[in-house]
């Protein structure tokens, strides 16, 4: 049997019975665990970890992530309102948001909390008077990432106040009055306990620039390991130097400051598969590939089109079928007219195709992609060549499986076009 993450043969089966191909599958146990290894994040003053929901914001995790004692970080004012409906009290959720929008005054007033990213945030909230406290989201200077489309630190990052603007922010907040109660950088993502040390240290000191301020919250970015050459970030061993700072920060100022961390991939990547059909194949001759073609693609998984993203990939025929079958070299591609649609391209390097060798897939084989819960199903081509929505599916604790998100009808996809 291939080696799934937490999939079996019959949950296969059932999935394409039941609910179709492609579905993404989420397994409840995973998210339990991820969410309690969170909570034991090392800290010195009080810590409240939240979830970035732009990860995976389908309303079954969310409950799952609330019921385990998560808040929220929020994008957009649309994933404040998807939150709040999932279950989560305003005072629970944090916006940082590229976009501020109008309406958002009113959310909070009803207690969520903000934390301005531009010069701009700050003059346009201070001008709603809304009375409430807030953060300043500061870009401090450098970044991490395995490529630059996931750093989002440093001068090429368009998030967050420059660190050189202090001065003209803490103008801002005096001139409209704000109460400046928390300071949130985030770098992108990484795993090397010296640039979390350093930034801890940089945040600190626009910490120092404001009195009033009692969190630091340090973003999220813990790297995960989907491929075995992969480094994981070690949450322990950076929390420990992260906790020193902020005691010698209080021993230096008198001031005790709560953490907060708000991590999306690290909760949710290992914890949803895509399961997908081989739907054709396709051979280029000698000097060519052997081309696997599934009944998903960059609408479902866009993370290898975009960076060159490595996911495990597994080809499951039948039990019986699987001592017949050599392993070759083989390219995996997606269901859409389109050549970037292609899932095992060379690693960071989106147009290059890189061959696995992988069990002989044939027509009518699973195709199970692992570790695809992070920034797939909510970051994708969606109805690109027209494709419906894909399902989403819950693998509930006790081992049977539940649909949590329908698969979208054309009816669906069209239903919004007006001819005049």
């Amino acid at each position: 049997m291939t080696n799934l993450q937490f999939l079996t043969h019959e949950d296969l089966e059932q999935i394409r019975m039941e609910f179709g191909t492609p579905s993404f599958v989420y397994d409840e146990n995973t998210l339990r665990n991820k969410a309690q290894a969170l909570q034991a994040f090392p800290h010195a003053f009080g810590f409240f970890p939240r979830y970035a929901m732009k990860a995976a914001p389908t309303a079954a995790v969310l409950r799952i992530f609330n019921e385990a004692g998560l808040g929220i970080d929020a994008s957009s004012i649309f994933e404040v309102e998807r939150a709040v409906r999932s279950g989560f009290g305003t005072e629970s959720i944090s916006l940082s948001t590229q976009e501020l929008a109008d309406d958002f005054r009113y959310w909070a007033q009803d207690g969520v909390k903000i934390n301005l990213c531009s010069l701009n945030q700050i003059q346009k909230f201070g001008s709603w008077k809304v009375g409430e406290p807030v953060g300043l989201r500061f870009n401090p200077g450098t970044g991490s990432g395995g490529t630059n489309r996931t750093n989002v630190g440093g001068p090429s990052s368009s998030f967050g106040i420059w660190k050189d603007d202090l001065e003209k922010a803490r103008e801002l907040c005096d001139q409209f009055d704000l109460q400046v109660e928390r300071i949130h950088t985030h770098i992108g993502s990484g795993s090397d306990p010296e640039v979390w040390k350093n930034v801890a240290g940089m945040s600190l000191d626009l910490v120092r620039a404001f009195p009033s301020v009692h969190t630091l919250n340090l973003g999220g970015g813990f790297k995960v390991a989907r491929m075995p050459d992969e480094v994981a970030t070690d949450l322990q061993e950076i929390g420990e130097s992260v906790k020193t700072i902020f005691e010698d920060f209080a021993r230096d100022t008198g001031r005790e400051l709560k953490l907060e961390v708000e991590p999306g991939t690290f909760l949710v990547a290992h914890a949803c598969c895509l399961v997908s059909s081989i739907q054709d194949i396709t051979d280029t001759g000698t000097d060519g590939y052997r081309f696997i073609k599934l009944d998903a693609g960059m609408t479902e998984v866009l993370r290898p089109s975009l960076y060159g993203a490595q996911h495990p990939i597994h080809i499951v025929p039948e039990p019986e079928q699987l001592s017949s079958r050599k392993t070759v070299e083989q390219v995996v591609v997606g269901h859409c007219c389109e050549s970037g649609d292609l899932l095992t391209p060379a690693p960071g390097d989106p147009e290059e195709l890189a061959p696995r060798k992988m069990i002989e897939g044939e027509v009518g084989d699973f195709c199970v992609i692992d570790s695809v819960g992070a920034y797939c199903s909510s970051m994708t081509t969606k109805n690109y060549n027209s494709f419906p929505e894909a399902a989403e599916v819950l693998k509930k604790k006790e081992g049977n499986l539940a649909l949590i998100r329908k698969r979208q009808t054309f009816e669906q996809l069209i239903e919004n076009e007006v001819v005049p």
